[in-house]
């Protein structure tokens, strides 16, 4: 049974309006629903051209030739799938339960986009063990998917993301998704990011974040604690403290932000609060991530 936590009711269908876009040329050998540069044997019609020797004779409009007298062929459209992979970030950061939920939402999404459009789709989950990713083509296989979202266990990879990311991606994907917080160091990312553009055509980085992140409401004295490392600290949270969290975390995300920029990894940060809706319907649009 689908877990409509996960999945609102008809949110596939809902979906169904919705493709991923592209302009990397990394294709599959397979046939797909997404339009390639090359012509090939498809039943949508290009144009014509003048007969050449080693052409198929069988593509020779004979209706033309009665008009002209000169041999044409048809062209068609060429249609290969697209290979995407999803990565998603189970450090404990991403635990919280909003983050956590709208993460797998926000997978499970892309994942349905890919499968319903007769695309090639694999998914990770970057763990401390490897594991075999998720790797199906086919709307046939959506329930499939949904249930291997529903099945990852809850965030608790204390190491690195970044550190351990690399050995769950496949080669020559058209499209790289990976889903995570972006908390990890500069230099991390870095070295991370840097590797990225030779396992896919077009990388993008969906940065989830959540409004207490963005704005906390904490005040006075409180305690906090590392939810990677459990260490615990107790601060006194001023007006002096709250901009000076502001500022770093300002400057964190610039330099995440010149990071793809410089390795041509594109970037958007989506708000857990406003929903997945808003996400697929609203920024992903904006963004000319799906059409």
């Amino acid at each position: 049974m689908i877990d409509e936590q996960l999945v609102p009711k008809d949110w596939a269908g809902k979906l169904s309006r919705l493709s991923i876009t592209t302009k990397s040329k990394l294709r599959g050998q397979h046939k797909g629903s997404h339009r390639s540069q090359r012509f090939g044997a498809s039943l949508d019609f290009s144009d014509f051209r003048e007969y050449s020797p080693g052409d198929d004779v069988r593509q020779i409009d004979w209706n033309v030739y009665a008009r002209t007298d000169k041999y044409f062929i048809k062209r068609f459209l060429d249609e290969q799938e697209m290979r995407v992979h999803i990565l998603l970030d189970t450090t404990k950061s991403m635990g919280q339960p909003i983050k956590w939920n709208f993460a797998k939402q926000l997978a499970a999404s892309l994942g349905i986009l890919v499968l319903q459009r007769d695309d090639r789709l694999s998914f990770s989950a970057v763990s401390e063990g490897k594991k075999s990713p998720f790797r199906r083509k086919g709307a046939t296989y959506r329930k499939a998917f949904i249930q291997t979202i529903s099945d990852i266990d809850e965030p608790a990879m204390s190491s690195s993301f970044t550190d351990h990311a690399l050995p769950f991606l496949p080669k020559d994907s058209t499209v790289l998704f990976v889903v995570t917080d972006c908390l990890e160091s500069i230099e991390s990312w870095e070295k991370f990011l840097q590797k990225l553009p030779k396992f896919a055509g077009d990388i993008r980085v969906l940065q989830v974040v959540t409004g207490e992140e963005l704005d906390p409401s904490y005040g006075g004295d409180v305690q906090l604690e590392d939810i990677e490392t459990s260490e615990q600290v107790n601060v006194s949270i001023s007006s002096r403290v709250l901009e000076a969290y502001h500022q770093e975390r300002k400057e964190h995300q610039q330099r995440i932000e010149l990071l793809c920029h410089r390795f041509g990894i594109k970037l958007l940060q989506v708000n857990a609060d406003e929903g997945i809706s808003h996400t697929m319907f609203h920024q992903l649009l904006r963004a000319n991530w799906v059409q």
